[in-house]
């Protein structure tokens, strides 16, 4: 039953005395107006790490394009050509299995990283954090340390704040201008894609398409922030699935640290306190706002910044480090942790299993693909010297990188002659081609026989492909 139903059979007065309330209740808004961070920087071992994956990730990213290989680039996703390069491999549309399957094979191993370690892909290697906090470090450079923006940002506008905003979102789009022709690069060669947006020589699409992604690359990293990880990223709600007793998590240990106090006298011999002293330099460095100590929450990216931030104050205190640290929930409450266990083998297994059938798949793949289909207009002909011919439709499909002149051979009954031996298709592109086959009738035994046709490059007969179909006629 709603509240106002309730009103209607009880005063609202007497409603608040019955629930023990001397004043009405206050009423609550389910939206709540978003608080900006002022995110703190901090220096620790592990944002070291952080910080040096960030940049191999974002380097990377912004040189992969360029490389050339082949007489293309290592990585081009070639849409029109309908062919997704990765370095010497090439996946066509009727490979998309494949892809598929390495798709899944990216989600078991984020499932094993999850089960082990938290969302330590989120921390570390997610694009939506790594692009983050290159903002958050532009922003600390143009902008100085957290306690200057706030106290700038309260100000009143002048020229000196008037060149660091100016100078930060400039940098900023910059930064986006570069990301969105890098992730087009992937799609459209750099060679080509640069000279035609430097003379403004670009297609709808192309243009269209390097805004939106500028766009989102700016309002992403510089403006939503957290809220991408809070409210629109989907793994931050399904990971908890995934986390036991036994998951390394970013925690506070709240047997040490409560309770707290404000200065150094509270570790007094004779009246003993936490170890935390409530500096709230773990809410400070922290990305999404949370405070870790309210314990395990979905907000948490196990950036580790909170670490870092405590480390360098209990260093100060000369208290050991570790109040806030990676562990387990079993080992917060002083139960042995198992590293190997069986949901995080399950997972390792699944992975291991399925990285290992699509490498073999991917090293015993044959770079050629044909398809023969009978002439469905007719069941055979028989043609001026008595002979017996069917017609099929074949098409070779060259999936290497180099072109092939392919043998056309046909077997499975004697005497079987073909009207064409060989083609020629270049690398990556199909051909079409109708054959007849035909055969003395003396040689049938049946009204339909089963064939097969085989198909080779000339220059190399390791790359091979073999289709079974069927030959029709009339037994003499």
């Amino acid at each position: 039953m709603s509240e106002s139903s309730i009103e209607r059979f009880i005063p609202a007065q007497q409603l608040d005395e019955a629930l023990g309330q001397s004043e009405p209740a206050a009423s609550y808004s389910l939206y709540e107006r978003r608080q900006h961070i002022y995110v703190r920087e901090v220096a620790g071992r592990f944002q070291r790490l952080r910080r040096i994956t960030n940049w191999i990730l974002v380097l990377g990213f912004l040189v992969l394009p360029w490389i050339p290989w082949e007489g293309r680039p290592a990585v081009w996703f070639d849409l029109p050509g309908r062919a997704f390069h990765i370095f010497s491999v090439t996946f066509y549309p009727q490979e998309f299995m494949l892809l598929s399957w390495l798709l899944i094979i990216c989600a078991f191993g984020l499932f094993f990283i999850t089960a082990f370690a938290g969302r330590a892909w989120c921390g570390y290697s997610c694009p939506q954090s790594v692009w983050t906090f290159l903002f958050i470090w532009v922003e600390h450079r143009i902008e100085g340390s957290r306690h200057r923006r706030i106290k700038r940002d309260k100000s009143c506008w002048n020229l000196d704040k008037l060149w660091r905003k100016a100078s930060k979102h400039f940098l900023w789009l910059l930064i986006s201008l570069t990301t969105g022709v890098t992730i087009i690069g992937y799609f459209t060669p750099m060679a080509d894609l640069i000279p035609s947006l430097v003379h403004f020589d670009v297609n709808g699409w192309t243009g269209f398409w390097v805004g939106f992604f500028v766009l989102f690359t700016y309002l992403n990293a510089g403006w939503l922030r957290e809220q991408v990880c809070l409210y629109m990223c989907p793994y931050a709600r399904f990971q908890a699935v995934m986390f036991d007793r036994d998951t390394l998590t970013v925690s506070y240990d709240q047997h040490r640290g409560e309770p707290r106090g404000k200065h150094k006298a509270h570790f007094h011999e004779t009246k003993p306190g936490g170890s935390c002293i409530d500096c709230e330099l773990c809410v400070q460095v922290c990305p999404t706002g949370i405070d870790i100590r309210d314990g395990l929450q979905y907000q948490c990216i196990d950036c580790a910044a909170c670490i870092d931030a405590c480390d360098s104050v209990m260093d100060k205190l000369g208290q050991p480090r570790g109040l806030v640290r990676y562990t387990t929930e079993n080992a917060l409450h002083g139960q042995p942790s198992r590293l190997l266990r069986p949901r995080l083998l399950g997972y390792l297994a699944l992975l291991l299993v399925m990285s290992g059938v699509f490498f073999y798949h991917l090293a015993s793949r044959t770079p050629l693909d044909i398809d023969l289909k009978r002439d469905r207009g007719s069941l055979y002909q028989t043609l001026n010297d008595g002979r017996i011919a069917n017609a099929y439709a074949l098409t070779v499909r060259n999936l290497d990188n180099r072109d092939h002149r392919y043998v056309i051979e046909a077997s499975g009954i004697e005497g079987l002659q073909i009207d064409s031996d060989s083609i020629l298709v270049p690398a990556g592109e199909s051909r079409q081609r109708v054959l007849t086959l035909s055969l003395d009738p003396v040689r049938l035994t049946t009204p339909s026989t089963d064939i097969r046709l085989n198909v080779h490059a000339q220059d190399m007969p390791s790359i091979m492909v073999e289709q079974e179909s069927r030959f029709i006629g009339a037994t003499p």
